[in-house]
């Protein structure tokens, strides 16, 4: 009997299991520093960081918990505390840092996750202080997005990102070199030099990287343009990591897109077509959740992968509506969409997808079906669940209504005999209407693609704009 080769996804599963035993080993401590109000957050970390973010600290808390456990790190404690007065040395205060290396010491921790916003210096010095590993929450996401991604591409763009992040904190950990030790002549100081030798080693590999980008994104273009020429609708697929886009992606599709419950499941694009219900093919694109305090090196690193994005006829923002911080989610996915110059309140091109339905209780399914039924036809969301089905036809039309907003209409009267004139219009157009007139023709209304109003004109003379 012939042996079964090994999937694609089993094969990754089995390249990522080295990984996924260390992670397992290392003893992890997860800690919150949120600022309190009125902190001002410039101290806590870098120039870049986010505004403070305005969750519950415990909601926060548990998303670090789950981006550490994502990769398979033993979590064995986690707490939040408040940073009223951000140090620049540790960002915690002396006695909190030596009350914490008790902890680790206590439970044999091996790596801390601090979920903010480091500074090279504070990082380093809470190594010190502690004796572990320290990871902040942009070092944390760069570690699930090399994980999860699964093409050349989004191998590449992690790391380019993660040199970038590598290359800030090598520069500013060491300036503190060039004002200890002099330096004389073109050589300067031994830190000083040791600091230009590693940019240069990261500044080509970088060059290089980019130059594999770039011959990357220009067959991605390739693609796009050969779409555009068919053409087909694309609609893509936006949300807060872990909302179900890849299962919805996968029910839609009946593809096969790797869909679990982890935070950043999916990190590269997937498309595939669908039919609409009148018969009109699109391109449904899958794409990279986003989440709160997103680095913005890595919105800039994964601009490319997020272009079907910024092209897509539709837009659909999958939310869990499940979820007690739908709300803030949303909001997060909304500022991501501002910063790749989407605006997210055009409701002629976003719908919001309210996903997880089946995870509802009775009562709060009727208060979201109350709602979405309230809202108006421009702005009214689609309550789904993409385990289940329901509202999945409701859906497709909805995707179908918007595509097609601004489309003519056009009756044509086959002739009985004119079969290929029958398929031409099945294929490129869609049927909204059909139906037997009294002299034996059949009277079809269609509704097609501006772009391809001139081949129908070409092929149907006799046609009559209705719309």
């Amino acid at each position: 009997m012939a042996e079964t080769l090994p999937s694609k996804e089993d094969r990754l599963k089995r390249a990522a299991q080295p990984e996924r035993d260390i992670a397992a080993r290392t003893r992890t401590l997860v800690i919150g520093p949120y600022l309190a109000r009125g902190a001002a957050p410039g101290r806590a970390g870098d120039a870049d960081a986010p505004p403070p973010n305005p969750r519950p600290a415990q909601a926060r808390l548990d998303e670090a918990v789950g981006l550490a456990r994502a990769i398979d790190l033993d979590v064995v404690d986690q707490f939040s505390l408040v940073v009223s007065s951000p140090r620049p040395s540790t960002l915690l205060g002396k006695g909190k840092v030596e009350e914490i290396a008790g902890r680790i010491a206590a439970d044999d921790i091996n790596l801390v996750v601090m979920d903010g916003a480091l500074t090279p210096v504070q990082q380093r010095n809470l190594e010190k202080a502690w004796g572990v590993k320290v990871i902040d929450r942009t070092g944390l996401i760069l570690e699930i997005f090399g994980r999860r991604a699964r093409t050349r591409e989004g191998a590449l763009q992690v790391e380019h990102a993660h040199l970038a992040y590598q290359k800030s904190r090598l520069v500013r950990s060491w300036t503190h070199l060039e004002r200890q030790r002099g330096g004389f002549g073109f050589l300067g100081g031994p830190g000083e030099t040791q600091i230009e030798a590693d940019r240069r080693i990261i500044q080509d590999r970088m060059r290089r990287i980019e130059r594999d980008l770039d011959a990357v994104k220009q067959t991605r273009s390739l693609h796009r343009a050969s779409r555009r020429r068919v053409p087909y609708p694309i609609v893509a697929l936006v949300g807060y990591t872990n909302a179900g886009k890849s299962t919805l992606f996968n029910r839609l599709t009946t593809a096969e897109v790797f869909a679990e419950n982890l935070l950043f499941a999916t990190l590269d694009p997937t498309s595939r077509a669908i039919k609409l219900p009148h018969g009109e093919t699109a391109i449904l694109s899958d794409t990279v959740g986003f989440i709160s305090d997103l680095p913005t090196m890595l919105v800039a690193a994964f601009r490319a992968t997020l272009e079907d994005v910024i092209e897509a006829d539709v837009l659909l923002h999958v939310r869990d509506i499940s979820h007690g911080e739908t709300e803030a989610e949303a909001a997060d996915v909304q500022n991501v969409l501002r910063q790749l110059g989407i605006n997210p309140d055009d409701r002629a091109r976003v719908i919001e997808v309210w996903n997880k339905a089946d995870l509802l209780s009775g009562p709060d399914r009727e208060r979201f079906a109350a709602i979405a039924e309230r809202a108006g036809s421009d702005t009214r969301p689609a309550l789904v669940s993409a385990v289940t089905g329901e509202g999945l036809a409701a859906l497709l039309a909805e995707i179908e209504g918007r595509i097609a907003k601004g489309r003519p209409s056009f009756r044509i009267a086959l002739e009985p005999a004119d079969g290929g004139a029958a398929n031409w219009l099945h294929e490129e157009a869609e049927i909204i209407d059909r139906h037997q007139a009294e002299d034996g023709r059949t009277e079809m209304i269609v509704r097609i693609a501006p772009e391809k109003e001139p081949r129908l004109w070409k092929r149907f003379p006799q046609a009559e704009k209705v719309g």
